[in-house]
């Protein structure tokens, strides 16, 4: 007899702030999160965490759809999640690397190269005008003081243009703000994001045999 599944040891709390019943929550709140359920198959714990202040959860659902979905710019969705992973690794935020790394292995159809970026970008085999906006996300991340206008060149040089410099920007800024905002509210990502988009289980199922 097959068990009932559960919720693994490290991932029992959401948040360290208390969370607040859905019920409870304004009826546009509910209504998002009812959305969540029917386009991804769950509610991310980013949302129900935030919750807590509803006003500044607006302000992250409006911001993350106009960076993230928005079809008004040259960057892709891919680049755009692959900008986000890298800026979590280098704050070792647990939450974002492993919802925007599971966004990776889906967009790229790649679950490996989704792996390796999550864990070390430079080992992948990068074009050049990915090679040159990760660098520029990793150094805006970790030494922001630094960056200057040979920065901004290395971008052009691979084809960027100043609305996608202004694109990566934001991009980098928005997600070290999200990182900061996870690892103070002690924040876990849902299980889920763990198992999906991997390697099909090539394996013989020797129950058949």
């Amino acid at each position: 007899m097959s068990k009932t599944p559960k919720t693994l040891p490290q991932l029992q709390k959401i948040s360290k702030l208390p969370v607040p019943e859905t019920d409870s929550l304004d009826e546009d709140i509910q209504k998002y999160m009812k959305l969540c359920e029917e386009k991804l198959g769950l509610v991310p714990n980013v949302i129900r965490a935030k919750a807590l202040r509803q006003e500044s959860l607006r302000t992250f659902i409006s911001k993350y759809n106009q960076l993230m979905l928005s079809e008004d710019t040259g960057l892709s969705r891919l680049e755009r999640e692959m900008i986000a992973v890298v800026v979590s690794c280098h704050n070792h935020c647990v939450y974002c690397i492993t919802s925007h790394g599971q966004a990776v292995r889906e967009l790229s159809e790649d679950p490996v190269f989704g792996d390796i970026l999550m864990t070390n970008y430079r080992e992948l085999n990068l074009s050049e005008r990915h090679r040159a906006m990760l660098d520029f996300s990793w150094k805006m991340t970790s030494e922001p003081w630094h960056i200057g206008d040979e920065d901004r060149d290395s971008l052009y040089k691979v084809g960027f243009s100043h609305e996608d410099v202004y694109d990566i920007t934001d991009t980098v800024a928005y997600f070290n703000y999200t990182n900061r905002m996870t690892h103070g509210l002690g924040m876990l990502p849902n299980e889920n994001y763990f198992g999906m988009n991997r390697l099909p289980d090539t394996s013989v199922d020797k129950s058949t045999s």
